[in-house]
């Protein structure tokens, strides 16, 4: 269990212990994507599913899960996260929706979680929108794109 940073020596499970860590400038960027139907993707392009506009209730959907990870995720820290953003790329040639969460903040330790949950649930969020349409969509790809700040 050395090799793990989420176990002590005796291999119960623990919160990494960052009290002595600087703070720095954080950043992490996650990707994912959904592929749909056409009639799905384009109701999604258009903002006029019978839910309403899909891909901006997605987006406050991600925004709200990067504040919730450390509720979600045992041992996250809790993050006084500065900026996240959800992004949405639509890809035609596919009937994809590609989905991209950064987040930032100042502190002690990264904020790689808050982006992983971020996108998932905006991408989830889309699922939950458009499953009426098309119940065979795929999500899939999700990872983490780049990470800034720390030692490494």
């Amino acid at each position: 269990m050395q090799n793990f940073t989420h176990f002590d020596t005796s291999g119960n499970a623990i919160m990494v212990d960052v009290s002595t860590k600087p703070e720095t400038q954080r950043t992490a960027i996650a990707s994912g994507q959904i592929v749909m139907s056409a009639k799905a993707f384009t109701a999604c392009k258009l903002g006029n599913s019978k839910k309403g506009d899909v891909l901006s209730v997605a987006r406050i959907a991600g925004i709200m899960a990067t504040k919730q990870t450390p509720n979600l995720i045992p041992l996250c820290h809790t993050i006084s996260i500065e900026k996240a953003t959800i992004e949405f790329e639509l890809l035609d040639e596919t009937n994809a929706v590609l989905a991209t969460c950064t987040v930032k903040c100042n502190g002690k330790t990264g904020v790689e979680m808050e982006a992983l949950t971020g996108v998932s649930i905006a991408l989830l969020t889309i699922y939950d929108m458009c499953k009426a349409l098309d119940k065979e969509m795929k999500i899939g790809n999700i990872a983490l794109v780049k990470k800034t700040g720390g030692k490494r």
